[in-house]
C-alpha cells in the first residue's frame, strides 16, 4: 500500500510539473495580414500568455515608425485557474495603416513579469499599391462617404491678421467643427511654424464645445489650440496644416435581407452604429510679413515690436567707496517681450560691474504681455562724483506705425571715501610697508671684515636666476588669464555656450519637480524649455531665430549625426504632442531620460569640436 501511495505521489509531482510547463509565460506579436494595400487597415496583436496578471507591468509598445495608428492600444484579457494556479492572457491590439509603399518592420514590444523582461518577435509588413479608387479600403456598406465626412467634421485655422511687420504678433486659432458624434481625437501631425517664434496660448485643459454658425450652417465647435506667432523674417510665410485622427460615430448602413428578423433589428429604434476613423486636416495659413521700416529707426533699436514702457532705477546715489549699488532695468508691455534685449549699461571709470540677474513674468492669454528685468550689482572703487549716462530703449509700434524711443534719466552718484583703503601702488605694498621702506638705512659696521675675493662663477647660483625669472613668468600667466576672462566676459554668446549644460541641468530640475507633483503639462513645458534653451545657448542662437529647422541645420554643421538630430526633433515634437494629450508617467520619465542623454551627447560632440 505504501509503495502504491509513493508511486501515486511521484505521478502527481510529474503531472504538476507538466502543467507548470504548459503554463510557461509567452509574449508574442501577431498580425491579421502581412501584405496590405496602401492606406488599408490591418490589426496588430501583442499577447502575453501565462502567469498572474497582477505581476505584469511596464508594457512598452514599439514606435510604429512608417505606420499610422488609427486605434489602440485596445486591451482585452482572460483568466483561467488550473489546479489552483492562476493564469492570465492579456492582449494589446492596434489598428494601423501604412501610408507609404515598401517593406517595413513592426518592432518588438516589451513588458515585465515578476521582475523579468519579456520581448515579442518583430514582423515585416509588405505595402503594395492600392488599385481601388477610395483612399482607404472601406466596403460598399460604409455608413458615410469621405466627402460627407469632410462636410460634417473639419478643422479651421483662423488668424487675427494676415499682413504684419517683422516681430508683430499673429494669433492662430485651431477650431474643430462637427455635426456628428465624435470620440476623443488624437493628434496625427502638428503644424510647423517655419520662420516664426511660437508661444502656446492658454485654452483650458478640457475641450469645451459650443454652438456656432459657419457659412449659414449650425455646428458644434470647440477651440483645440491657440498659438502666438512672431515672424523672424520678412516675406510670405506659411504655417503647415494641423492633422487630427477623429473617431466619428455614425449610424450603420442597413443591409438588405429577406429575413424579417434582420429588418426588425435594423430599425432605427435600436440605433446600430459604427465608428469610422477620419483624418481631419486644417487649412494652410499664409502670412505676409513686411520688413521694419528703415526710416526713423533709432540706434538703440534692438528688435522690440509692440507697446512697451521702459524705466531704470538706482537704489542709492550716496555711497562710500567699495560699497555695492543696485541698478535695475525694467521693461513692461505687450509684444515680443521674451525676445527683446535690454540696453547695455556703460559705467564711468572706477566702477566694477557684475553679471546681471535676469527675471521675467510672461502672461500668455490672448496678447503676449509681461515684464522683463535685469539687476546689475555695481561697486565704485574711487571716490568722487560719478555719472552714469542716460539709458535708451526703443521699439516699433505697429498700431502707430512708427518707432518710439524712451530715455531713462542720467544717474549722478556721490562716492565718498570708504572705511577701508586699498593700495593704489602697482607694487602691491600697503601704506605701512611703504612708510617703513622710506626710513634711512642705518649702517651697522663700516670696518674691514677681512673679506676674501671669490670666484665670480660661484657668486650667483642657478637657483637665484630661477627665483628671479619665476615672478616674471607668473606675472605673464596672470595677465594672460585676466585678458582671457575679460574676453569671455565681453563675449556674452561664448559665455552662454560654455554654461549651456549647467543651465540645462537647472531647467531640467524644474521638470523633474513638476513630474514628482504629477503636473504633466508643466513637466513637458519645462522639458521643451530646457532642451531649446540649451540648444540656443550652445549654438549661439537668438531666440527670435529659434526653430526646429534652424537648430537642425546648425547641429548638422557641427558634425552632429543625423540620428541624434532626429532624436532632438522627436523630443520637441513629443513635448508639443503631450501638452495636448499628456501621456502616462512612465512615458514622461522616458522622455526626461532621453532629453538628458541627448544634451550629454551634443555637449560631448560640440564642445569636443571646439577644443580641437
Amino acid at each position: 500500500m505504501i509503495k502504491m501511495n509513493f508511486k501515486y505521489g511521484v505521478f502527481l509531482l510529474i503531472l504538476f510539473g507538466v502543467v507548470n510547463t504548459m503554463l510557461a509565460q509567452k509574449f508574442e506579436l501577431t498580425v491579421d495580414k502581412t501584405t496590405v494595400k496602401q492606406n488599408e487597415r490591418f490589426k496588430v496583436y501583442f499577447t502575453f500568455d501565462g502567469g498572474d496578471r497582477s505581476s505584469m507591468k511596464g508594457y512598452r509598445p514599439p514606435s510604429f515608425k512608417n505606420f499610422r495608428v488609427l486605434s489602440g492600444p485596445n486591451q482585452s484579457s482572460s483568466m483561467s485557474i488550473i489546479n489552483g494556479s492562476v493564469s492570465s492572457t492579456i492582449t494589446y491590439s492596434y489598428i494601423l495603416v501604412a501610408p507609404n509603399l515598401g517593406e517595413f518592420t513592426i518592432n518588438s514590444a516589451s513588458l515585465q513579469f515578476n521582475g523579468k523582461n519579456y520581448k515579442t518577435n518583430s514582423v515585416k509588413i509588405k505595402v503594395v499599391k492600392n488599385t481601388s479608387k477610395n483612399r482607404a479600403s472601406r466596403n460598399s456598406n460604409q455608413a458615410m462617404s469621405d466627402a460627407e465626412l469632410k462636410e460634417n467634421v473639419f478643422i479651421r485655422a483662423v488668424t487675427n491678421k494676415r499682413n504684419v511687420v517683422k516681430g508683430e504678433q499673429v494669433t492662430v486659432t485651431y477650431k474643430l467643427y462637427t455635426k456628428l458624434n465624435i470620440s476623443s481625437p488624437q493628434i496625427s501631425k502638428l503644424p510647423q511654424y517655419k520662420g516664426f517664434w511660437a508661444k502656446e496660448l492658454e485654452t483650458g485643459s478640457n475641450i469645451q464645445f459650443g454652438t456656432e454658425m459657419y457659412k449659414g450652417v449650425r455646428y458644434r465647435s470647440a477651440t483645440l489650440k491657440k498659438v502666438a506667432l512672431f515672424p523672424t523674417k520678412s516675406g510670405k510665410l506659411t504655417v503647415t496644416p494641423f492633422e487630427l485622427e477623429i473617431p466619428v460615430i455614425v449610424r450603420r448602413k442597413a443591409q438588405r435581407s429577406n429575413d424579417p428578423f434582420d429588418s426588425f433589428f435594423n430599425d432605427s429604434f435600436f440605433g446600430r452604429s459604427e465608428t469610422i476613423q477620419f483624418l481631419a486636416t486644417s487649412n494652410k495659413v499664409n502670412i505676409n510679413v513686411s520688413p521694419l521700416p528703415a526710416k526713423g529707426k533709432p540706434k538703440s533699436f534692438a528688435g522690440a515690436v509692440g507697446e512697451f514702457n521702459f524705466k531704470a532705477s538706482l537704489d542709492k546715489s550716496e555711497v562710500k567707496a567699495n560699497d555695492a549699488i543696485t541698478l535695475k532695468l525694467e521693461v513692461t508691455g505687450k509684444g515680443n517681450i521674451e525676445l527683446i534685449d535690454l540696453p547695455d549699461v556703460e559705467l564711468p571709470p572706477g566702477f566694477e560691474k557684475y553679471d546681471p540677474k535676469s527675471s521675467k513674468s510672461i502672461k500668455n492669454k490672448g496678447i503676449i504681455s509681461g515684464r522683463k528685468t535685469e539687476e546689475y550689482l555695481i561697486v565704485p572703487r574711487v571716490p568722487g562724483v560719478k555719472e552714469i549716462k542716460p539709458l535708451k530703449f526703443s521699439y516699433y509700434n505697429p498700431k502707430l506705425k512708427k518707432y518710439i524711443e524712451q530715455v531713462a534719466p542720467k544717474f549722478v552718484i556721490n562716492v565718498s571715501k570708504g572705511d577701508k583703503e586699498y593700495a593704489s601702488s602697482s607694487s602691491g605694498f600697503s601704506k605701512e610697508d611703504v612708510k617703513l621702506l622710506s626710513q634711512d638705512i642705518r649702517f651697522i659696521e663700516t670696518s674691514n671684515f677681512g673679506l676674501v675675493k671669490r670666484d665670480k662663477g660661484n657668486l650667483i647660483k642657478s637657483w637665484f636666476w630661477g627665483m628671479l625669472i619665476l615672478p616674471l613668468f607668473l606675472m605673464f600667466v596672470v595677465i594672460g588669464v585676466k585678458k582671457r576672462q575679460d574676453k569671455l566676459s565681453g563675449n556674452v554668446q561664448l559665455v552662454k555656450s560654455r554654461k549651456a549644460e549647467k543651465k540645462a541641468k537647472l531647467r531640467l530640475k524644474d521638470a523633474q519637480k513638476a513630474l514628482d507633483e504629477n503636473n504633466l503639462e508643466k513637466y513637458y513645458e519645462e522639458i521643451s524649455k530646457g532642451l531649446f534653451g540649451y540648444l540656443e545657448d550652445k549654438l549661439q542662437l537668438q531666440k527670435s531665430e529659434s526653430s526646429i529647422e534652424k537648430v537642425a541645420s546648425l547641429l548638422a554643421k557641427s558634425n552632429v549625426s543625423a540620428e541624434l538630430i532626429k532624436e532632438v526633433e522627436s523630443i520637441i515634437e513629443k513635448c508639443e504632442f503631450s501638452r495636448f494629450a499628456p501621456q502616462a508617467p512612465e512615458a514622461a520619465t522616458n522622455l526626461y531620460n532621453k532629453t538628458v542623454n541627448v544634451i550629454v551627447e551634443i555637449e560631448n560632440l560640440v564642445t569636443g569640436k571646439k577644443k580641437k
